[in-house]
């Protein structure tokens, strides 16, 4: 969810979409490139994301990610379960003894 996230805001390289979650998280997340790359790979093998060979700002060549039509519906699903889930977890870390 969070490599779709990222990708939707902008076509981006593997190794920019660490650097935007990293900085995004204020750095209590960081994602290593030995998990990043073999999720991307089955992002892409799975329709969810597109890929080409493009020029970085430093003259390298490098995979630019962006989000397919079924991405973006992926996307949506998983914001949708994630909020969900999040709710259903906080009602349990607030719930005080004798409730039910």
């Amino acid at each position: 969810m969070l490599i779709l996230q990222i990708v939707a805001l902008q076509p981006i390289h593997g190794y920019g979409v660490s650097q935007r979650i990293q900085q995004i998280t204020r750095d209590i997340l960081q994602v290593q490139q030995g998990s990043l790359y073999p999720a991307l790979h089955r992002l892409e093998e799975k329709a969810l994301l597109a890929a080409e060979w493009r020029q970085t700002e430093g003259g390298r060549m490098a995979k630019y990610y962006t989000l397919t039509r079924a991405g973006r519906k992926r996307l949506s699903a998983e914001k949708t379960n994630w909020d969900r889930m999040s709710a259903a977890i906080g009602l349990v870390l607030s719930a005080r003894a004798g409730e039910v």
